[in-house]
């Protein structure tokens, strides 16, 4: 019995085995980057790129329907649009960057909904939105694969300054003077992960596997090494119990797996080993 509710369904349907290999090539792609922008205090950033995509995302769903390349494909040229303009703002006037990205992306939020509405239906809305991971095709899962991959190997290539930013910029500038490349590697990092979670779950749930692991293995290590391997293994746990869920109880899968991963930050938030609400001071 128990075998048939936690295991069965990974072995008996096809759907279910792509979906859990999906979350795991995200989890790995994604929980990385969550870590680095949590580090670099970007989180908020983060979030505003994974809205950013919407509009060059909807202007591919117009062109191809529901073209899993030409969407993505969109999705990252608006993201990066986003993040240059962003940047060239934040550089040109009063603004700090977090707010330039705030300001870009709910005018590129609001574009995409209305170039969605338009042009497609309610459900299609809905499912760009949302997302599906039990919906995952062998193409989608090719490029989730492939992105995600790509991000490891580029993040171990560029972990060292990456890192030495986070903590000391100004030493980073000092020694090199490319943090400024570093940091274009790295949104551009940010931005293809954010669409290949688009296909899973959707662009309002993209972040969660990204973030939400991120923010809950905080509260149980200091070490860089050991949050990457914490916060992996947080969005491997979430990812199964949420599939597992939505496969017997009927909820989205995309928000059902961002519900556990929230409920673990949660619980990390209180009883976690550092820096948590019963020892504030062991930070």
């Amino acid at each position: 019995m128990l075998f048939e509710i936690l295991f069965e369904p990974f072995t008996q349907y096809l759907f279910m085995k792509r979906a859990i290999i999906a979350c795991i090539s995200l989890s790995l792609g994604c929980t990385g980057v969550g870590v680095i922008l949590v580090l670099r205090r970007m989180s908020l950033i983060g979030d505003a790129l994974s809205h950013s995509a919407l509009p060059g995302v909807a202007v591919g769903y117009v062109i191809s329907g529901l073209s899993l390349p030409i969407m993505s494909l969109g999705g990252f040229i608006s993201g990066l649009i986003v993040a240059i303009l962003a940047g060239i703002t934040s550089r040109s006037t009063i603004l700090k960057e977090d707010a330039t990205f705030v300001g870009f992306y709910l005018v590129a939020f609001s574009l995409g909904v209305v170039i969605i509405s338009l042009k497609g239906t309610k459900i299609d809305l809905m499912h760009i939105l949302l997302g599906s991971v039990l919906a995952i095709n062998d193409t989608s899962l090719l490029l989730v694969a492939v992105v995600s991959s790509l991000s490891v190997i580029i993040l171990s290539l560029i972990y060292r300054p990456l890192i030495i930013e986070c903590f000391d910029s100004n030493f980073m500038y000092n020694i090199s003077g490319l943090g400024g490349v570093y940091h274009l590697i790295f949104i551009l990092m940010v931005v293809a992960n954010m669409v290949v979670s688009m296909h899973a779950m959707g662009t309002l749930m993209s972040l969660g596997l990204m973030m939400l692991p991120a923010l809950g293995a905080r509260f149980w290590c200091r070490e860089i090494p050991f949050l990457l391997v914490v916060s992996f293994f947080i969005s491997l746990i979430s990812s199964y119990l949420g599939l597992i869920v939505s496969y017997h109880m009927g909820w989205p899968s995309g928000a059902s797996i961002v519900l556990f991963a929230g409920v673990i930050y949660l619980l990390s938030m209180f009883f976690g080993k550092y820096g948590t609400f019963l020892k504030a001071k062991n930070v």
